[in-house]
């Protein structure tokens, strides 16, 4: 049967933390990695796959261990390969099949020379020990952002049901998981990664959530990371409380660039200036909040929005404007084959590992009432949906603090970074280069979406980042690109799913 107009969209609309307890000092033992065939969704795509026992509990290295599946994608130029660079797309999500997926998407063949790619599966995810909290398909469905809170009792009623997804992660077979699956252990786990492949360094290349691992990675192995890209970046604190709540404020930096091209499109019926396309976008609402359109919700409306803003170029904006217009005089939707992520009771529940595990969040439901009262003000096209309840509201407290992004280190991280980004908005951006102090320089550029090296367009920032992956050329001071012509792509990084 055949989804209501892009309800699959919604789910998918994408697929998008010192003083550490633990001692990240110590050498890691010497082990290896077998490599051989790769998983069946993963096989034909030119890597290869291993699997990696690493300690449960970094506290207890010699206890309990869980597996971490990682992918090589080989240099085929021995002359010219220089490391390892160790990758993550984002989420928490899988990453074994994202250097396959890179370059596909354009990675320089230089960088593929000069690397070997390495994806990794994060614990509790893919093919590493799996997490699950049982979720119904319902639970998986309304996703890991929350939805738009139309009314105060929305928030209300919304933690009754992650107050129920909380208990049954507490209650699934893999509990004993939850208070170890962090971002800080994850690190971890790269730096065993590093070490069981025989490098002395590690560089790094991470997108979305995967910059904030890749911050805690390098806080914690300055000695061990060599170069350390991180893009569409998280801020100081991760995906914590706060950092949810700049959803908000993403979708009011990034919506003008619709906004202003659906104006000059008249042919979707939107409005022909900037103003008017804002004012459809709450008019739609409203309407969808009163009575679903072909099964499409106020709330679904605006998290498909949310998502599709993290796309650039005609075809990505045609494809919502497209989408707008089906709504607005209820005639067929576009085609739709965005497909639901594999394995997604085990995407949703992992990330739900990582997310609550992180960072302690306010447990008291009125906070959150009073969240969403400010910021449906303060950012009212999302705001309601950003600072809405998550399970985390009701997760066991963290077994340890947070990992603080530190400036002590070598100069080795190049932030990369659009004006305009929907999950992570340069205003967080700039809690973690604040952060990193000296040890850091920030690319930004003159253009929306989410993701940039590899993804999109740009030229000024492709060749920077380039540049700093062969040659260590990282720019002494904080740049800025100038807008070139859009890209055509679509969103590439696996986004938050939402419901």
């Amino acid at each position: 049967m055949r989804r209501s107009l892009s309800l699959t969209a919604v789910l998918t609309a994408a697929a998008a933390l010192v003083a550490p307890g633990v001692s990240s000092a110590a050498p890691a033992p010497v082990t290896t990695v077998t490599w051989v065939q790769c998983p069946a969704e993963v096989a034909g795509r030119g890597l290869e796959c291993g699997t990696l026992q690493v300690p449960l509990d970094y506290r207890e290295p010699g206890g309990r261990k869980i597996e971490v599946m990682i992918s090589r994608l080989a240099s085929a130029n021995p002359e010219k390969r220089r490391g390892i660079l160790l990758t993550n797309p984002g989420g928490p999500s899988p990453g074994l099949s994202f250097p396959a997926d890179l370059k596909s998407f354009g990675l320089p063949q230089g960088v593929l020379d000069a690397y070997d790619v390495i994806g990794v599966d994060p614990r509790g995810m893919g093919h590493s020990t799996p997490a699950t909290c049982d979720l119904t398909q319902e639970e998986q469905f309304a996703g890991s952002v929350p939805p738009y809170a139309v009314t105060p009792a929305d928030v209300r009623e919304r933690a009754v049901e992650v107050r129920e997804i909380a208990r049954k992660c507490a209650a699934s077979s893999t509990a004993y998981l939850l208070p170890h699956n962090t971002t800080a252990n994850i690190a971890r786990d790269l730096d065993r990664v590093r070490a069981a492949l025989g490098e002395p360094k590690a560089s790094f290349l991470g997108y979305s959530y995967g910059t904030y691992l890749g911050a805690v990675y390098t806080t914690l192995f300055p000695r061990t990371t060599d170069r350390v890209v991180i893009d569409s970046n998280l801020g100081a604190g991760g995906w914590d409380v706060e950092g949810g709540r700049m959803f908000g404020r993403g979708v009011e930096d990034t919506f003008p660039d619709f906004a202003k091209w659906a104006a000059a499109h008249p042919e979707f019926g939107l409005g022909s200036t900037p103003g008017q396309v804002r004012a459809k976008y709450f008019e739609l609402a409203a309407r969808l909040d009163r009575a679903p359109v072909q099964g499409l919700t106020g709330p679904q409306f605006r998290a498909l929005t949310f998502g599709r803003l993290y796309g650039t170029g005609d075809a990505a904006f045609a494809k919502m404007a497209a989408e707008w217009m089906a709504l607005d005089t209820n005639t067929p939707p576009p085609p739709d084959d965005t497909p639901i992520p594999p394995g997604l009771e085990n995407l949703i529940a992992g990330r739900y590992y990582v997310v609550c595990g992180d960072s302690r969040w306010p447990t008291s439901v009125r906070t959150y009432e009073r969240n969403v009262a400010v910021d449906r003000v303060r950012h009212p096209m999302f705001g309601a949906a950003a600072a809405n309840i998550y399970p985390c509201a009701f997760w066991a407290d963290p077994v340890e603090q947070p990992v603080r992004i530190s400036d002590r280190g070598p100069r080795n991280v190049l932030m990369v970074q659009n004006e305009r980004d929907p999950a992570t908005p340069l205003a967080g951006a700039r809690t973690t280069r604040r952060a990193f102090g000296d040890r850091a320089a920030m690319l930004t550029i003159d253009q929306g979406g989410h993701g940039a090296y590899a993804l999109g367009g740009n030229k000024c920032a492709n060749d920077e980042v380039t540049a700093y992956l062969l040659g260590g050329q990282r720019p002494a001071h904080d740049l800025r690109c100038a807008a070139e012509a859009p890209a055509p792509t679509p969103a590439r990084v696996p986004l938050p799913t939402i419901g």
